[in-house]
């Protein structure tokens, strides 16, 4: 018996709808700052850590940003005073992912 059958027999005078649903989807434009984005190196209680600053955008769009580079490289990490702290050294996947958004940006650290 399928999902339909159940349905109808729990709803017996429900009518389907054959109307589509309207989705609304909505592209968040990023601000693109002139000066680099740092993404340097760090160990921080013996793990390795990649942290990604000095953006000059709102902490909204950084949030989006983080989200987006997480699941990109599907790693943990968060976002905390200002900064993207990632789990891992992912230095050149981050810098090449913000070059092809057009961020400038600048290695630090080994």
């Amino acid at each position: 018996m399928d999902l339909q059958e159940q349905l109808k027999k729990l709803f017996p005078n429900h009518e389907p709808s054959t109307e589509k649903e309207a989705v609304d989807i909505k592209n968040h434009e990023l601000f693109i700052q002139s000066t680099p984005i740092i993404c340097k190196y760090e160990k921080r209680k013996g793990k390795a850590t990649t942290i990604i600053e000095s953006y000059e955008g709102s902490d909204e769009d950084f949030k989006i940003l983080a989200k987006e580079i997480k699941t990109k490289l599907s790693v943990g990490g968060t976002f905390k005073d200002g900064a993207i702290i990632i789990q891992g050294d992912y230095r050149d996947k981050i810098m090449k992912l913000l070059q092809d958004k057009g961020f400038k940006t600048k290695r630090v650290g080994g």
